[in-house]
């Protein structure tokens, strides 16, 4: 069974794991390395970025 392909840019998820703090196990462990909660909280900020692009897409 294949893996899913990421919503996500490889950017984008390099820009919020450095702005989260968790970049460097990245860069040791690869994507695979981070922690469940890292990986919630990724997401949880994707979203947030993409609600406020939306808001202000519509000013």
């Amino acid at each position: 069974m294949g893996r899913k392909r990421s919503m996500m840019s490889d950017s984008l998820k390099e820009e919020i794991a450095k702005e989260l703090g968790f970049y460097d196990k990245v860069e040791k462990d690869g994507w695979g390395g981070i922690s469940g909660r890292d990986a919630g909280n990724m997401v949880k900020r994707a979203i947030q970025m993409a609600e406020e692009q939306m808001v202000n897409n519509q000013q």
